[in-house]
């Protein structure tokens, strides 16, 4: 199955996304504000990828001035119902529709992965401005809690591709590779949230790896799952562990024009 089958099969979940799947902690903007090395308010910021919006209201929240880039109709229509006034810009990060150091900051919250880095990352350092950044983050389960990681074993017995796309550990290497002038940041911020069995399922449903497959194929899957975290979770509320994982990177200066 190609790779764009995975990204676009976010469309046809994505209300269940906006509803199930987890936003990011206080302490990952934090993070962010540490590594950008100024105040985030004020700033402006690029979304892309940004889905139905989860880390485009985050960083309104801190006073960024973002504009959202996504390229699914799906994704794209939750954004807007949820944030209406926030602009929106149909595109992709491999071709992005703004002018040369535009932008202090561009953001990619569980999307790098459905980049070509190769394009991506010389349109990233394009649009930012001298002293802005590109940061990438994705919320992963946290493997070094038990059932988490049993949880992850077998949906990856079941389903070969879950989990497929975590390019967390080497992502910074590959890019300086790419841009050997870059000096990647890292951080990563535990966190949990606690919610109904219902919504852990419908989490893990709206994960590409389920989402592309008939629902046939990915009943046994879910019920299975939801046998055993309810004998886990007995009152029916369950606390869901992650790291986010950040990288960050500063544009470099070598690449400053006059």
């Amino acid at each position: 199955m190609r790779t764009s089958d995975f990204a676009t099969s976010f469309n046809a979940v994505a209300a269940e996304y906006a509803a199930a799947r987890p936003d990011y902690p206080p302490a990952l903007y934090d993070a962010l504000e540490e590594c950008f090395g100024r105040p985030l308010a004020d700033a402006h910021a690029l979304d892309v990828g940004a889905g139905t919006g989860k880390a485009t209201r985050g960083l309104s929240e801190r006073g960024v001035r973002v504009t959202a880039v996504e390229p699914g109709e799906g994704m794209a229509a939750q954004l807007a119902t949820a944030s209406p006034g926030v602009p929106l810009v149909r595109a992709v990060g491999d071709a992005l529709p703004f002018a040369d150091g535009s932008a202090d900051l561009i953001t990619y919250a569980q999307a790098w992965h459905w980049t070509r880095p190769e394009a991506a990352l010389p349109e990233a350092l394009r649009v930012l401005r001298p002293e802005g950044g590109l940061a990438l983050w994705w919320n992963t389960n946290d493997r070094s809690v038990g059932w988490i990681d049993e949880q992850v074993t077998r949906l990856r017995r079941r389903l070969p591709q879950h989990g497929a796309h975590d390019v967390t550990r080497v992502i910074g290497r590959h890019l300086a590779a790419l841009e050997p002038a870059l000096r990647p940041l890292y951080r990563e911020v535990a966190w949990s949230r606690t919610v109904p069995i219902a919504t852990h399922l419908a989490n893990l449903a709206t994960h590409s790896q389920f989402a592309v497959l008939d629902q046939a194929e990915t009943r046994p899957v879910l019920a299975e799952e939801e046998a055993i975290v309810g004998e886990l979770f007995p009152d029916g509320l369950v606390e869901e562990p992650y790291i986010v994982r950040l990288t960050y990177l500063p544009r470099p200066n070598a690449l400053t024009t006059d």
